[in-house]
């Protein structure tokens, strides 16, 4: 791990008033205690107000701004895979956001690393899969699992049998060339997982309050989910 990495990976560990040793620090990084010494007073002689002593710990106090955005090769390279990921296989916002967050990174990168945002060559080809309004529905369940309201939804099954139902949507699951919402259906009062490519019509409803037996962690637990 380059020095500049591994100064970064500090400055996280300490964020937050968090009180950490100098032990703790070199397990995770996989140094000695010794660099880790070297590294802090490198960083403090820098300006950085990180309080403690060798033997005690270090931490830093909330407000603090890192500098410029530091990524090593390998986490650029996620970050730029996944945002293609989303840009051809996510909802319509998601890509947009995607590139957007992508414009953003490279803006406050040093020069090294922009040029490696250009010289990843993971690339996502697109299908005739891609097409539909399910993009714009996958924006809308996502949107609505974290605000918790209830659907109304058109929905097909593998057999083209057309039902209504009435889902509080959970999360959404990506399996490859196909997106699942994860739900509670008021139809079949239980946990029933849906392809967006499969609904027809789709409207909000109002706020629903999480309730015992009908959240995700449960849907985990529950027999639905060990038959997937």
């Amino acid at each position: 791990m380059r020095r500049a990495d591994r100064l970064f990976q500090i400055l996280q560990f300490l964020r937050g008033g968090r009180l950490t040793t100098a032990a703790q620090l070199a397990e995770k990084l996989e140094v000695t205690p010794r660099t880790i010494y070297r590294d802090v007073a490198h960083l403090i002689g820098s300006g950085v107000p990180i309080e403690g002593e060798a033997g005690v710990g270090y931490l830093m106090r909330d407000g603090y701004d890192l500098p410029p955005l530091m990524f090593t090769n390998d986490e650029i390279v996620a970050l730029v895979s996944g945002a293609r990921i989303l840009q051809t296989w996510g909802g319509t916002k998601m890509a947009t956001a995607a590139q957007e967050a992508l414009v953003k990174i490279d803006a406050v990168l040093p020069d090294d690393a922009r040029r490696q945002v250009g010289q990843v060559n993971v690339h996502v080809m697109e299908s005739a899969e891609q097409q539909g309004h399910w993009r714009d529905y996958l924006d809308r369940f996502e949107a609505a699992s974290e605000a918790h309201i209830r659907l109304e939804m058109r929905y097909a099954d593998e057999a083209g049998q057309q039902t209504s139902r009435v889902v509080r949507p959970l999360g959404v699951w990506f399996w490859g060339k196909v997106w699942t919402a994860v739900c509670w259906c008021e139809l079949r009062n239980g946990f029933r997982m849906f392809r967006l490519d499969r609904i027809s019509d789709l409207r909000e409803l109002d706020r629903y309050r999480p309730e015992k037996g009908q959240t995700l962690r449960e849907f985990y637990e529950s027999a639905a989910y060990r038959r997937r």
